[in-house]
Formats: C-alpha cells, sequence, structure tokens
C-alpha cells in the first residue's frame, strides 16, 4: 500500500498551488459574505429605527447560525467527502445573499443571513479539515496561514465594498454586487480545488458522531483550542461591529465611504495570517501564540486615544495579531487532533463563531452605556483571558512525537 507521506501535496508543486489558490477564493467568499454588512450596520440603524445591538443581529444571526451548522456540516463531510460539501456551501450562501437583498422586510433580510450563515458552515467546518489532510505537515502553518489570508481578504473586501458603494446607491444594490462576486468566487473554487486524495469516509452513526465528539474533549489541548477561538473571535468582531459607530460620531464625523475604506487595515492581517503561519511552523505554536495576543492588547490600548492616526495604528496592530493568532490556533487543531479530523475542525469553528456571534451583539449594550471606553474595556477582558489560555497551552506535553502538537 503507498504511504500516506508518498501522497502528501507537497510545497512548490502544481497541486500545491491549485489547492492554496482555490481555499484563498473559498475563504474569501466566506468572509466577504459573512462580514459585508459590518458596514451597513449604522445605515440599517437609521433605516429600520433599531439601535446598534438591534442591528448587530445582521451579522449575530449569521454567525449564529454558522455555527449552529457546523456541528451537522463537519460530520457530514467525513461521510460524503469533502469538496462537494464546500462547493455546494459555496453556491447556496452567493443565492441567499442575493435573496437577502430583495427582501423587503427587516425580520425576511435576517432569515436570509441566517441561511447564509448555516450555508457557509459547509465550507468553514471542512476548509481546514482538508488542507490537514492533503497537505504535508511540514507545510501546513504555510497553507493554514494563505487560507485565512482570503479569509482576511474577503473579509476586507466585503466591507470596503458595501462601506463604499452605500454612500452612492442603497444598500440593496451594494448586497447584489457582493452576491455576484461570490458565485464567481464559487466557480472558480469548484473548478480548481483538487479532488481529496486521504480522505477516508467514516460512518454518519449518531453513537460513532458522539464518539468522535467526546474523543476531542478527552485531549489535554482542544477543549482550551476551542475556548481561544472562542475568545479571539469575540473580541475581533467586536471592534469591527463598533468602530464604523465611533468613527462616524464626535469628533471624527467621517464618511460612510472613509468608514468603508477603514477596513483596508485587513491589509496588515492577510500579511501576518501567512508571516506568523510559517513562523509557528519554525518555532512552535505555542512560543508564538501569546506573542500575537499580546499584540492584540496593545492594539486594543492605543485605540482608547482620541487622534484618529492612533486608532488607526491601533487597529492595525490589532488585526495583526488577530489574523496570526487565529492561523496558529488553527493550524494547531490539525496537528493535534488524531481522529475524526472534521468534527474537531467544526467544534473549534462552532466555538469561534460563537463568541462572534454573542460577543458581537454583547459589546453592544457597552457602546450604549459607555461608548469606546466601554469597547476597550470589554475587549480587554476577553483577550486577558485568551493570554490566560495561550499560556496553558504552551504548557501542554507534546503529542506523540510532534513537538509542536
Amino acid at each position: 500500500m503507498e504511504a500516506l507521506e508518498e501522497i502528501y501535496i507537497e510545497k512548490g508543486t502544481p497541486l500545491f498551488l491549485r489547492t492554496v489558490l482555490a481555499l484563498f477564493s473559498g475563504g474569501f467568499a466566506t468572509f466577504t459574505l459573512l462580514y459585508c454588512v459590518q458596514p451597513l450596520m449604522p445605515v440599517l440603524s437609521r433605516e429600520y429605527s433599531i439601535n446598534a445591538a438591534q442591528s448587530s443581529l445582521i451579522l449575530s444571526v449569521a454567525t449564529g447560525m454558522l455555527a449552529f451548522g457546523l456541528l451537522i456540516t463537519g460530520p457530514i463531510s467525513d461521510r460524503l467527502g469533502r469538496k462537494p460539501v464546500m462547493v455546494t456551501a459555496l453556491f447556496c450562501a452567493a443565492l441567499f445573499t442575493l435573496l437577502g437583498a430583495l427582501m423587503p422586510t427587516w425580520e425576511g433580510i435576517l432569515l436570509m443571513r441566517a441561511l447564509v450563515g448555516l450555508s457557509l458552515s459547509g465550507l468553514a467546518a471542512v476548509a481546514m479539515t482538508y488542507l490537514s489532510e492533503e497537505i504535508h505537515p511540514q507545510h501546513i502553518g504555510l497553507a493554514m496561514g494563505l487560507y485565512i489570508g482570503g479569509n482576511a481578504i474577503g473579509g476586507m473586501s466585503g466591507r470596503v465594498i458595501t462601506g463604499v458603494l452605500v454612500d452612492y446607491v442603497s444598500w440593496h444594490t451594494a448586497m447584489l454586487v457582493i452576491g455576484g462576486l461570490a458565485m464567481i468566487a464559487a466557480a472558480v473554487f469548484w473548478k480548481i480545488l483538487p479532488e481529496s486524495r486521504n480522505f477516508r469516509p467514516r460512518s454518519l452513526h449518531p453513537r460513532s458522531l458522539l464518539d468522535g465528539f467526546t474523543l476531542q474533549f478527552r485531549d489535554a489541548g482542544l477543549p482550551w483550542l476551542f475556548l481561544e477561538g472562542f475568545l479571539l473571535m469575540g473580541a475581533f468582531v467586536t471592534m469591527f461591529n463598533y468602530i464604523g459607530y465611533r468613527l462616524l460620531a464626535d469628533p471624527y464625523h467621517l464618511s460612510q465611504s472613509l468608514v468603508g475604506l477603514f477596513s483596508l487595515v485587513y491589509l496588515s492581517g492577510i500579511y501576518s495570517s501567512a508571516k506568523i503561519g510559517a513562523l509557528a511552523d519554525k518555532l512552535g505554536r505555542r512560543k508564538v501564540l501569546w506573542s500575537v495576543i499580546v499584540l492584540m492588547l496593545v492594539g486594543i490600548a492605543v485605540t482608547m486615544f482620541n487622534p484618529l492616526s492612533m486608532v488607526i495604528i491601533g487597529v492595525l496592530l490589532f488585526t495583526f495579531g488577530f489574523f496570526g493568532a487565529h492561523s496558529v490556533a488553527s493550524s494547531w487543531i490539525g496537528r493535534r487532533a488524531i481522529k475524526a479530523k472534521g468534527q474537531a475542525s467544526s467544534l473549534y469553528l462552532f466555538c469561534y463563531y460563537a463568541g462572534s456571534s454573542i460577543a458581537g451583539t454583547a459589546g453592544g449594550f457597552f457602546w450604549h452605556y459607555a461608548g469606546w471606553n466601554g469597547i476597550g474595556a470589554f475587549i480587554g477582558v476577553l483577550l486577558v483571558a485568551a493570554l490566560a489560555v495561550a499560556l496553558r497551552l504552551a504548557k501542554l506535553r507534546p503529542l506523540g512525537t510532534n513537538a509542536q502538537g
């Protein structure tokens, strides 16, 4: 029988290029569809006469349903295969985005956003597993970093496109543009992603699924990585949910277009996801994770100063640190999980998007009662907890012969 090492995708080969380009495209579409609504929150607050916390539901219902879907789509992919689930997910999410742009009521919009989130769970749950199965272990950090770089570009592009367009056209038209771009990305993904070569189908029997989930929580490190995902994403989404409200108000009074362009800070995340991922491959995840969380803490502290230049610098540092931390933690899941890798990835991302949904909306109450000082304090608490988790992970005993696992 051919050894598994002989069928891994190696760095520098055409298959590696096709894989990272496809997953980059998939990550781009996922985060574009998910976060394109963030700059629209102040517009929706005015149009539907709702407060910031209520407006945040347009993102939170999507991330909440995505989190729920992760518990289903990961195991489904363990049975049916990685690529079919991911392709179906992307096309459905693009379709529901187009339908959401045509909804006349707030309730209809939220329903379509919930379906977008549920659809996207099919890619979010499976992409990390696909990479961990198909890419050579020595290059997992780089490949995962490039995938997360696609997430960063997607998140940035979705915010910039809608944030700028909404000054010139209706938000409905802006969302139609996003849905069309996502359809194109889905087609690219479908055409160029290599078929799985290391996938082995697993049973969908309820007992088998329960055993798979239980196995992950018996590990000394995986539950802490799940918690880390919740804390990191909760802090990140809270920042970008409410920074627009701050920049539109005193003393800045920026236009909606400029607030949309503010998302260009994601460029720092695009760089850091690949750079920090590769650095973790070299130095070890346990040495790198806590340091980038400290950088996030420095970033949120700098945003507490009033000059716009300081706010921009703070958000840049925060974004750089977040994407680096997520790259390290997510690649650690693939190295740490021994069996039922799809379920391990699903649990990590369930916590990750649950953090987005819960903290993203909870932050609205801190904004309402204490403004940006309240947001800073809330994010600070989340990051101090994340740092404590990272330091605990740094003390993990290596898994088998894997010095970084």
